[in-house]
């Protein structure tokens, strides 16, 4: 299979690719006024309006990480059946950034189990912009790129109340859905109201066999009002709760008796009137979450423990775009304060003995001011050049000290603070004529330690068995990144390659230390974080989109990732040959489609990072659905099986070879009245 695989990618190699154009204005007056429209290299997945939801996509009611996941730049790490970690470009969250409508928000949870995806619904989603590399670093410093999770939000307009009701079940764990949206708009007020449930039970894999501790349940609401103060002013307010209970995590020792988050945001939006300025928005936010870790429900631990999480953020961002001759220009003030605590306490089995205690991020505090700038500076009718630059100050302090004294015993000389200059810089060049369209660029990047990385004490990776500590005199880690893509648009085929690499300096990894003893019964020893001299990532993907008539088409992608460091040593979460294709049919009520997709075997596996051989895989998938008119209601329906063949398996990003969800029959009900 994998021959067959590695013959069709070089074949299709010299195919012409395209970009899509994924300029998406808010607001439609603006729009109107461009007569430069400058081709962008972010990609778009549209998820869509809750009265559009069921329309746009083939399982209306999956998670947010099946959405990304369609994209040729994004996979998952997954340690569950909930909350997978998004990695941009093969390179996990320490090296890119999530922002939530612009929001920064942190995680609160040392083992990554509250990614900041998991904080939202596909029902309260418009879309999510991904960007590659240093284009992402508009909200803050990266080195793979970001994901903005963009919003529903409605404009003003004639007197309308909308409701809806979202309903679905899954077979393979039991999984309960529920969800209703209100929506009221008029010409000075609106506003958005959205909540959903899931109660999921343990799956099954392939050949019917359970994976304990992979239930979850999860309920999240949301709403958003505006209020129009003039014909071009408007102020908005939001509000994001989010809580999830009982998540097991069957790759991980331990489970998650709760995940709570709180998401505000207060924004008011200008929009000048015969001005060089073209939009001018600012928004303050706040966030708190709440992440407890636990270990009560599982068989023969060794030791009970006990391990909370907590973050807060405080932050703001100011937008100004603007155009002027050739140039459109985007200008961001941004800046946050976090606060991220978690602890861990020990309960020996015999009580007679003293409880152990350890602060595992010792109460640090983060505080970032940044400054970004983008010139989008059109050449001719066809093309145009891409600049942008930002600057930021990253500041960290240790409050606790606890904490702080526990670190100097490794590092005697060691600050309670730190404070680092970060910069990037990145220029593209795109061209688009007679369908034809064709881009390059280069780019560089800094980012600071995580918190993780500079301050954490004994964290257990249970992918490479070893507790870990951080090392808070890392040097920044810096990327040289180039890029390049080729495409063809027609009106009955696309087609579009693109390619990334990375030489990524002071790479931040974490490295055994023999004279350390582990603090994790059966841990194989004590990690330290360092930075290696460089390491090398390289990405290339193709995509495909034909048109055989108006209501058939094929679609194709393929991706391919390598990485290694200085040393030819593999690194970990590296993609081998992924492929995906689907034949769908729809004509006016009715929608079908049919999937294939699958690995080659992952053979540069990390070996020192924990990783093993995982064997290829294939999966067939297969839904249809019809829309009924009652009156003026809608009813629209989705049917599906996912697994079709009840294959047993595992892929490269599956935390411990834990296998994926076998055979599982879906349905989702939307009723839009």
């Amino acid at each position: 299979m994998k021959k067959l695989l590695l013959s069709t990618f070089l074949m299709l190699l010299p195919s012409i690719i395209s970009a899509q154009d994924t300029n998406n204005s808010i607001i439609k007056e603006q729009s109107k006024k461009d007569t430069i429209k400058p081709i962008q290299m972010q990609e778009v997945i549209v998820i869509g309006k809750k009265a559009q939801l069921s329309d746009k996509q083939s399982k209306t009611l999956t998670s947010i990480d099946d959405y990304l996941q369609k994209s040729a730049k994004v996979d998952m790490i997954k340690r569950g059946a909930y909350a997978w970690e998004p990695i941009i470009n093969s390179m996990p969250t320490e090296r890119t950034l999530v922002t939530i409508d612009g929001m920064r928000i942190f995680g609160a949870c040392t083992d990554k189990m509250d990614p900041i995806t998991s904080y939202v619904e596909v029902s309260n989603l418009s879309e999510a912009t991904i960007c590659s590399g240093q284009e992402g670093a508009c909200f803050g410093s990266t080195i793979g790129g970001s994901i903005d999770l963009k919003r529903n939000q409605n404009n003003f307009g004639n007197k309308k109340w909308n409701f809806n009701i979202n309903s679905g079940f899954e077979t393979n764990n039991q999984q309960k859905i529920i969800g209703t949206a209100l929506n009221y708009t008029d010409n000075l007020f609106y506003v958005d109201t959205d909540f959903m449930l899931r109660d999921a039970e343990n799956y099954k894999a392939g050949n019917n066999k359970e994976v304990l501790f992979s239930q979850f349940k999860k309920m999240n609401f949301s709403v958003t009002s505006g209020f129009k103060l003039s014909k071009n002013k408007l102020i908005e307010a939001s509000l994001i709760y989010d809580k999830a209970t009982d998540v097991g995590y069957p790759a991980l020792p331990m489970d998650v008796s709760i995940a709570e988050a709180i998401i505000t945001s207060l924004k008011y939006e200008y929009i000048p009137l015969n001005s060089i300025v073209t939009n001018w928005e600012t928004k303050l936010y706040f966030n708190t979450i709440i992440h407890k870790m636990d270990d009560t429900k599982r068989p023969s631990v060794p030791i009970h423990m006990d391990m909370p999480g907590w973050s807060k953020t405080y932050g703001y961002y100011s937008k100004i775009k603007a155009k002027y001759n050739k140039h459109n220009l985007l200008v961001n003030l941004n800046s946050f304060y976090n606060k991220s605590l978690a602890e861990m306490t020990m309960y020996p089995a015999d009580p007679n003995e003293n409880l152990m205690f350890m602060l595992t991020w010792p109460d640090v505090i983060t505080f970032y001011n940044g400054l970004f700038v983008e010139d989008n500076y059109a050449l001719n009718c066809h093309s145009s050049i891409k600049v942008s630059a930002s600057i930021g100050n990253h500041y960290n302090k240790i409050e606790s000290e606890l904490g702080l004294n526990s670190l100097q015993i490794l590092y005697p000389e060691m600050e309670a603070q730190n404070s680092r200059f970060l910069k990037s810089f990145s220029a593209n060049y795109n061209s688009s004529k007679n369908g034809l369209e064709f881009g390059f660029g280069a780019a560089y990047g800094e980012r600071a330690p995580s918190i993780t990385e500079a301050y954490g004490f004994y964290l257990f990776n249970s992918f490479e068995n070893y507790d870990n500590i951080g090392s808070p005199n890392l040097k920044n880690e810096t990327s040289l990144e180039g890029n390049v893509f080729i495409g063809l648009k027609k009106e009955k085929i696309t087609l579009k390659m693109a390619s990334s690499y990375f030489r990524i300096s002071n790479y931040i990894v974490g490295k055994p230390d023999t004279s350390l003893i582990p603090m994790t019964i059966g841990a194989t020893g004590v990690k330290i974080y360092t930075s290696l001299d460089y390491a090398s990532i390289f990405n290339i993907s193709f995509t495909s989109e034909i048109k055989f008539s108006r209501e058939l088409k094929w679609n194709i992608q393929l991706v391919y990732g390598r990485g290694k460091d200085f040393n030819n040593v593999n690194l970990p979460f590296i993609s081998p040959i992924s492929y995906s294709t689907s034949i769908a049919y729809s004509k006016e009520k009715f929608s079908s489609e049919i999937v294939i997709q699958g690995n080659a075997k992952h053979t540069n596996f990390g070996a020192i990072y924990g990783e093993d051989k995982t064997p290829d895989y294939a999966i067939i998938n297969a839904n249809l659905g019809y829309k009924f008119n009652i009156n003026k209601s809608k009813l629209i329906t989705k049917f599906g099986i996912e697994n079709i063949l009840d294959t047993y398996y595992s892929t490269y990003s599956d935390w411990n070879n834990f296998p994926r969800q076998g055979r599982n029959f879906f349905v989702n009900l939307s009723i839009i009245l």
